[in-house]
Parts: C-alpha cells; sequence; structure tokens
C-alpha cells in the first residue's frame, strides 16, 4: 500500500498484487448490481412509467414532457442514448393509445431522433416496441417505445460472448445533454 495523507483513499500497488498481467481490459459498471440483484424478474409494486412524472426529471432521467407523452433515458440501456417514449396512461399496448397519443409518440421519437444525432453523432437506429412478456417487454403493462441509437462502430463481441455491453457515458451525463439539446 502507498502511504496517502488521511483525506485520501490508499491505492494498492497492482505489481504486488496475485495474478497474472494479460491483454484484458476490465470493464467496471458498479451501477449494473441493481438490475444484477434484481434477479430475472424486477418486483415492482408500482409501475415505473406511471411513477417517474410524479418526480423531478433528473432523478428519473425524463428528458422531456408532451402533453400525452414524454422521454426518459432506459435505466438498463442497451447504448448510450437509449430513450423510452411512453404515454402517460397506463395502457399496454399500441391499439390501446388515443389517436392524440400515437401522434405525440410519434413526434416525440422523431425528436429523439434528431436530438440524439446531434449530441451522440449516431449513424442509424433501433426502433421498436415489445408488446407483452412473451414479446420481450421488460415492463409489459404500460406501453413503450424504445430510441436506440446505433453507430457503424458500435457491434462487438461483449454482448454475444458475455452478455455485457459497453456503455461510454453515464446516465447522468447523457440524460443532461439529451435534455439540454432537446428543442423548447
Amino acid at each position: 500500500m502507498t502511504s496517502t495523507p488521511e483525506h485520501e483513499v490508499a491505492v494498492e500497488d497492482g505489481g504486488h498484487l496475485a495474478g497474472v498481467p494479460d491483454e484484458f481490459q476490465r470493464l467496471w459498471t458498479p451501477h449494473r448490481m441493481a438490475y444484477i440483484q434484481a434477479g430475472p424478474e424486477v418486483l415492482r409494486e408500482d409501475c415505473p412509467f406511471c411513477e417517474a412524472p410524479k418526480h423531478p426529471d433528473p432523478e428519473r432521467l425524463i428528458v422531456a414532457r408532451g402533453e400525452t407523452a414524454y422521454v426518459l433515458l432506459n435505466l438498463f440501456p442497451y447504448n448510450s442514448g437509449h430513450l423510452l417514449v411512453c404515454p402517460y396512461r397506463h395502457i399496454a399496448t399500441y391499439d390501446q393509445a388515443t389517436s392524440e397519443e400515437v401522434a405525440e409518440i410519434g413526434a416525440l421519437t422523431q425528436t429523439g431522433m434528431r436530438v440524439l444525432r446531434e449530441v451522440s453523432n449516431c449513424d442509424g437506429f433501433n426502433l421498436g416496441m415489445n408488446q407483452g412478456a412473451v414479446a420481450g417487454a421488460g415492463v409489459d403493462a404500460h406501453l413503450h417505445q424504445h430510441i436506440v441509437p446505433r453507430w457503424t462502430s458500435d457491434a462487438n463481441f461483449f454482448p454475444i460472448i458475455a452478455k455485457t455491453k459497453a456503455l461510454p457515458q453515464l446516465l447522468g451525463e447523457v440524460r443532461e445533454a439529451v435534455a439540454h439539446a432537446w428543442p423548447r
């Protein structure tokens, strides 16, 4: 251990630790522990998409609010900037949405794509709605559309081999950039 003043944390010298140095990089993602500890089925008493609008925007990662729908960052994103567009109303499927909700979800999706292009220089998007648990919806009781930014160079082996996604930015930083760039 190196000697440090009282107000600093001691850092161990890696040269004296057990193990053999190798060519692997280590990806430390402690924020994922909340997701891992929740297990395969995240138990929720309240719908997270009904709860989010009741709180301050930064606290719940909301980047924009409309009349019938709002936009927030996905807490467990596929890529940095992964947005969700949700109606305020608690409905499960797209066919239950009113024409006003459909129009605003579409408009917010278009704006989200423009903003993500501006702040992250992405090359494309995956857009989609998983309707029902059987279709892969993590929150199947509340309709939400995914906007996943993609880059030509973002394909790698992490998701395939290690079920891991390398995210280059923290959620708070992404939320601030997207919310700041969102047209008023």
